[in-house]
């Protein structure tokens, strides 16, 4: 999956000579968190965050004249430089970004220009599709030996159901390394019959793990 399919492209941008408190009326106003600041050519320069206007206002408790720090500059509490993306990127190598560097939010360029945005919570979201949750269906869970083209062999024996797939995940199997576990999500709300068809077919079911499905 692509960026420029899961990115906002409707953007809320500033300049970095605009206000904090314009920052803060737009934060407010359209309920997001997160604001690129850019320059006259639409260039990605900086970002700034609810967390960023929040310290930078004064508080409720201090006296009027002290709001005037609501007038300073945006480039006085911007972060830059920015992390940024690009619509063809691939939503999983993006995924990575968000959890090294622990960003919340990362603008979306195509010639050095603002394009759209991609947030945590629409990664979270997209992860979730990715993993076929959001459709009514069984998760199965097989240990198999890691050895090219084990996976068609695995979905050889789930098609003679000719059961919907709905997701695949293939993950680290952590006792021992020569394996590794397939993780499928099938438009079922009975699996028993695949899961026998795998168990005849010599593969190691870890889930469901039930009472009376041991081998």
């Amino acid at each position: 999956m692509l960026v420029e399919e899961v990115m906002k492209t409707e953007v809320i941008s500033l300049k970095a000579d605009e206000t904090i408190e314009t920052a803060l009326k737009l934060l407010n106003d359209h309920h997001i968190r997160h604001i690129p600041i850019v320059d006259e050519h639409n260039h990605v320069i900086g970002i700034v965050s609810d967390r960023d206007v929040r310290d930078a206002s004064p508080s409720v408790f201090q006296v009027e004249q002290d709001k005037e720090a609501l007038q300073n500059k945006l480039e006085s509490i911007m972060s830059s430089p920015v992390i940024t993306a690009h619509p063809l990127d691939f939503v999983e190598e993006i995924a990575s970004i968000f959890y090294e560097h622990e960003i919340a939010c990362v603008p979306v360029t195509k010639a050095n220009k603002l394009v759209g945005i991609i947030t945590e919570k629409d990664m979270l979201y997209t992860m979730i599709q990715l993993t076929g949750v959001t459709v009514q269906s069984s998760q199965i869970e097989i240990k198999v030996i890691d050895k090219p083209g084990i996976l068609p062999e695995v979905t050889a024996v789930l098609g003679k159901r000719k059961t919907n797939i709905t997701s695949v995940l293939i993950y680290p199997y952590q006792p021992d390394s020569t394996y590794k576990v397939l993780v499928f999500r099938l438009q079922t709300m009975n699996p028993m019959p695949v899961i026998e068809d795998l168990k005849r077919a010599g593969y190691d079911v870890l889930w469901p793990n039930m009472p009376g499905m041991e081998q």
